[in-house]
């Protein structure tokens, strides 16, 4: 073998693994997205509930607390009520709340852009929650005074930050630990900054974390319907793109097929049953034994409406590829059974009302990612 034909070859096995390594991250980011959904055994096979956090007592609404509660850590911090009446017109400050943010307020000397907090931006992503930075814009700067998102790279110069680590998602609660974490470096920038900084309790922080994780575990529902062809026949992709688009569905980047709401948001998607990420490439040629129609229910608006929608489109799409609707264990679903799991949402929906997150709202997905 010559030196071409050998380098050729080592190029060749390369390109091999390359590829190989990227289909298996892929399935693996799939599987991560979509595969939690199916692990689990329920009371009831169509009905699935989050069984990594323990269900706990509900909270009271929602609702901005005074920031001058929160302990002054090196200086004075005026209170909320005699803050200037500023308009809330960024998403992201709006749903900033002491019970699911530890908020941490700078008051700055003179006004500075957010390039004054440097040490913040280099750790941002260390403590496994989201971090939010909102400054409030100075009088006159803007047509009026507001709380609005703040990046290193902006010119603007605020007169306050508010620094808010989130305390609950999908992954749990925030530990006390990272709160410190936390604290510590936010008042390291204060001290370099010389800023007056007000800092919530940690302890109250944190068991107020661990009540908001607990009762988010208890409404974090999935509902899956499937669809499966009857013995051995498997339903081929393209007819499973065809009837999706019939419906309204756009295949996505995540491997599945989408149906949105009146906002553009993701009401329930299609997904493959054998966890494999739909592609347009391979649609053509690709089959599987079976298909999910899949309902996050605390992320979406009215899911009760959503799963009626979802219902429909899975009855008409089982007469379109002639496949059964069955619950998990493969049993065939009846009326009554569909009818006990929309009550089940109705009674998630009203009690998510009554602790003041609304399903599909900002908060709601926030929380529930």
């Amino acid at each position: 073998m010559s030196e071409l034909q050998a380098a050729l070859l080592a190029i060749g096995s390369g390109v091999i693994v390359v590829v190989y390594v990227f289909g298996w991250w892929q399935q693996r980011k799939y599987r991560r997205k979509f595969g939690a959904a199916f692990k689990a055994r329920h009371a009831d096979a169509l009905y699935q509930e989050s069984a990594a956090k323990p269900a706990g007592q509900e909270l009271e609404p929602m609702a901005e607390e005074a920031m001058g509660e929160a302990t002054p850590a090196t200086g004075g911090i005026t209170p909320a009520a005699e803050m200037p009446a500023v308009t809330l017109l960024d998403g992201t400050c709006a749903l900033l709340d002491v019970r699911s943010d530890f908020i941490i307020e700078l008051h700055l000397i003179e006004p500075s852009s957010a390039g004054v907090l440097d040490g913040l931006w280099q750790r941002k992503f260390d403590f496994g929650k989201p971090v939010q930075v909102c400054g409030l814009t100075l009088p006159g700067q803007k047509s009026s005074q507001q709380w609005e998102r703040a990046i290193a790279e902006s010119q603007t110069l605020y007169e306050r930050f508010r620094i808010a680590l989130q305390l609950v998602d999908r992954g749990g609660a925030i530990s006390a630990a990272k709160l410190a974490d936390f604290r510590d470096l936010v008042l390291g920038v204060a001290r370099h900054i010389k800023s007056d900084s007000a800092v919530p309790d940690i302890d109250e922080t944190h068991r107020r974390a661990v009540e908001l994780d607990a009762f988010c575990a208890e409404v974090d529902q999935m509902v899956g319907i499937n669809l499966v062809a009857p013995g051995e026949r498997l339903l081929l992709g393209a007819r499973i793109a065809q009837a999706a688009a019939l419906h309204g569905m756009t295949l996505e980047a995540d491997g599945a097929f989408h149906a949105l709401d009146a906002q553009g948001h993701s009401a329930f998607n299609l997904i493959n049953q054998d966890s494999r990420p739909f592609q347009h490439h391979t649609l053509e040629t690709s089959g599987t034994p079976g298909i999910t129609l899949l309902l996050d229910v605390p992320r979406v608006e009215d899911p009760t409406v959503q799963f009626d929608r979802m219902v429909r489109i899975a009855h008409e799409m089982g007469r379109e590829l002639q496949a059964n609707l069955v619950d998990d264990h493969r049993v065939v679903l009846s009326d009554n059974g569909l009818a006990r799991i929309r009550a089940q949402i109705a009674e998630v929906e009203a009690k998510m009302r009554d602790n003041g997150i609304a399903p599909g709202s900002g908060q709601a997905r926030r929380l529930f990612t």
